[in-house]
């Protein structure tokens, strides 16, 4: 199968090829008239493409028997018919194919009808944004859990060759369609099982636990639409994976997920969720926060549910939901647990945009955490200038000295910071070759300051820049 399809050319790169940025823009929007116009020359790439991503008929005799016999299509009066949708992955930071991801077929807006309870999702926008999120560093032995139809543990067979994987999830439909990616993908030996969150793995360790979990904050006592709400109390489920998290690591082990908090009146959100962290270092980012209506409207279009005879009463249901529980707004965002004796937790928004794929370099901001914990001038530590900062000065035209100094990252997380006269300088001079004292030292003789006071200050801001990733601690010998 696998080569059945990758000799077809259905692979992330050959559909974008096929389409061009008109149709695959039109595509990423659920618009597929343009793919449809782009896809009519019944070369194999076309063909596979209206069927398992278009999800249209095509000719009977187009499709290869094997898709028949594999139960992902079907022959009927001249044409063939997708049974399951069958999607190309890319691999993160698109440097080739990674996969295919082998889900329920897609229910679209306006195309009539609701997915069923036990709807598997294919790849999306939240998975991919998991894959990004997810460390690079190969590891030994991973956890996929609420794996769905696979997406991560497919991601993660292919970054870490010969990798134990274990995926989970409480749908037995989702356990067996995450079989079916796992063939065409050449992920063999994965161990699947099924169970709610970490109890089918209760006593076992991991390097690695990756979850796109059930999140949706929903009305309903139990859960509607298995792959996005857990029918737990409000934000339960992401609450109770991260409370239990390290008890399930090994030393040094990362835990990543996708997660919804709830904003809840008269307590601020990062008391809330900075509650759920023990035994981890823990790197909890806010990317966006919706009000209650909104909420409710996302998720109302996700099960197309928008237009539909009970589309107010599930919105009052929900609206009611909020109210009873005091929410004033739900946040959406990324947690990045790492097993440690000593934690050091940062929990914060980042609403613009960043370097991908974040996961590239998720283990160095988690180091900068713990080191601007502990850091202190007298530590007889080196200092170094992070690479990629500029520096910014804002001030009057001619003026001798600036108003403001503005150190800025020009990728990663792309962070900009108000400084100091010694902050500056030291972005300026320090490249780990020196020690830091006689730096500090220099600094206060160039702006007549006296050295305890530079000193003072220096012990004032560099944890919280070294935090932030404006500086860095080379490794101790």
């Amino acid at each position: 199968m696998r080569e059945l399809l990758l000799g077809s050319g259905y692979t992330v790169a050959g559909v974008r090829e096929l389409l061009g940025p008109v149709a695959g823009g039109a595509l990423a929007r659920d618009e597929i008239v343009p793919a449809l116009r782009a896809t009519r020359g019944g070369s194999p790439v076309e063909v596979l493409t209206r069927l398992f991503w278009l999800q249209v008929p095509v000719e009977a005799g187009a499709v290869p028997d094997e898709l028949v016999a594999a139960g992902l299509a079907e022959r009927s009066g001249g044409e063939a018919r997708a049974l399951l949708r069958v999607e190309p992955l890319e691999a993160v930071g698109g440097d080739g194919h990674a996969g295919y991801a082998v889900s329920d077929l897609s229910v679209r807006p306006g195309a009539g009808g609701v997915p069923a309870d036990d709807h598997v999702v294919g790849a999306g926008g939240a998975s991919g944004n998991l894959a990004r999120l997810v460390v690079h560093r190969p590891v030994d032995n991973v956890l996929d859990l609420g794996t769905g139809c696979g997406v991560q543990a497919v991601h993660l067979a292919g970054r870490s060759p010969g990798a134990r994987i274990t995926a989970t999830d409480v749908d037995p439909r989702a356990l067996d369609l995450a079989a079916m990616s796992f063939a065409p993908s050449g992920v063999e030996g994965a161990e699947l099982l099924r169970g709610s969150l970490l109890e089918p793995v209760r006593g076992r360790r991991f390097d690695l636990i990756v979850s796109n979990p059930p999140f949706v904050v929903a009305p309903s006592a139990g859960p509607r639409f298995t792959y996005r709400e857990s029918g737990m109390p409000g934000d339960d489920f992401c609450r109770r994976l991260v409370e239990g998290a390290a008890r399930y690591l090994n030393d040094g082990g990362y835990c990543q997920l996708l997660a919804n908090w709830l904003h809840v009146g008269g307590v601020p959100w990062e008391e809330r969720v900075g509650a759920w962290v023990d035994g981890c270092d823990a790197w909890i980012v806010q990317r966006d926060v919706q009000d209650p209506a909104e909420y409710a409207e996302l998720w109302l279009r996700d099960s197309c549910e928008a237009g539909t005879p009970e589309y107010r009463v599930r919105y009052e249901a929900w609206l009611d939901h909020f109210d009873r529980l005091g929410v004033t707004g739900i946040g959406f965002g990324w947690i990045t647990l790492r097993r440690s004796d000593r934690p050091a937790v940062r929990i914060e928004e980042l609403r613009h945009a960043v370097e991908e794929p974040v996961g590239a370099y998720v283990p160095e901001v988690l180091d900068g955490l713990a080191a601007g914990a502990e850091f202190s001038t007298g530590c007889g530590r080196t200092l170094s200038a992070a690479p990629g900062l500029v520096q910014e000065q804002i001030g009057a035209p001619g003026a001798e000295d600036p108003e403001r100094i503005v150190l800025r990252q020009t990728g990663r997380l792309r962070r900009a910071a108000g400084v100091g006269t010694v902050e500056a300088g030291l972005a300026g001079v320090c490249d780990g070759g020196l020690p830091l004292a006689p730096l500090l030292d220099a600094i206060a003789q160039l702006t007549g300051m006296e050295p305890d006071e530079v000193r003072a200050h220096a012990d004032a801001v560099l944890p919280e820049l070294i935090a932030d990733g404006f500086f860095v601690l080379p490794e101790s010998p």
